[in-house]
């Protein structure tokens, strides 16, 4: 009953909210804030689904700056729990696929987010260009999932090189942004405990050539594993915490 509950309103929610974001982008089509707004609109949604997320930054100051945001990809749920960061004047990277999903593929498009065809190699590096120059045009920041695919409970997954070669060309930093544990978040349960969403200090890109990014990628994939398992022993923690 309560999966059926909760995904009927989830649904209506969503509904609502596209049809709001939809108003929006015809009004200002493409405008840098507004992948901000959608994000904040689907982190609204997160108590719905009895998760409570705990949104930190380690520098907050750091959402000033220009910055390749590197989030970890885990399922359907980073909609509802990552969102929670995302600044202003940022969009994300996508996959070309996502275009053609009904109504939310439009929308993602028309609030300024970037398509990239990963099956094409030539394509692909077109766009890491063109991303660094709308970055610089526009004085956009990147949100890109460098692992590629969803993870689903496998850990944090290599990281593809893509996004440290757009951040070197950009000479901006990289900036994990990580969510802990979510695969113990289930719609049919009524409590989904926390999800710690935390924004890491930036690592700058300074120096690096393009040559040295795959094993920039390998450094930065060791830093978030580890502070990712210390958020996901903090998260079990707070949920083993009995309730008042």
């Amino acid at each position: 009953m309560l999966l059926i509950a909760r995904t009927l309103i989830l649904a209506i929610l969503l509904c609502l909210a596209f049809v709001l974001v939809l108003i929006l982008c015809i009004v200002r089509p493409m405008h840098r804030d507004n992948v901000h707004v959608l994000a904040r609109i689907f982190s609204s949604v997160s108590p719905v689904l009895g998760i409570k997320v705990i949104t930190r930054h380690v520098q907050p100051d750091v959402v000033n700056q220009q910055n390749i945001y590197l989030g970890n990809h885990q399922n359907t749920f980073d909609l509802f729990t990552q969102t929670s960061a995302v600044p202003k004047a940022t969009v994300s990277l996508g996959k070309k696929s996502l275009a053609w999903v009904p109504l939310f593929g439009q929308i993602y498009w028309l609030t300024g987010n970037i398509l990239i065809d990963r099956k094409n190699r030539s394509s692909a590096f077109d766009t890491m260009a063109k991303t660094v120059k709308k970055m610089q045009q526009k004085l956009l920041s990147v949100w890109i999932f460098p692992e590629g695919t969803r993870s689903r409970g496998r850990g944090l997954l290599p990281l593809k090189v893509g996004a440290f070669h757009t951040a070197i060309a950009a000479q901006v930093p990289v900036v994990p942004v990580l969510a802990s544990c979510q695969a113990h978040i289930k719609l049919n349960r009524w409590n989904n405990g926390v999800v710690i969403v935390e924004m890491m200090a930036p690592i700058t890109t300074q120096g690096i050539d393009k040559a040295d990014a795959k094993l920039f990628a390998v450094q930065v994939h060791t830093i978030m594993a580890k502070r990712w398992a210390e958020l996901n022993l903090e998260a079990a923690e707070l949920m083993a915490k009995p309730t008042a």
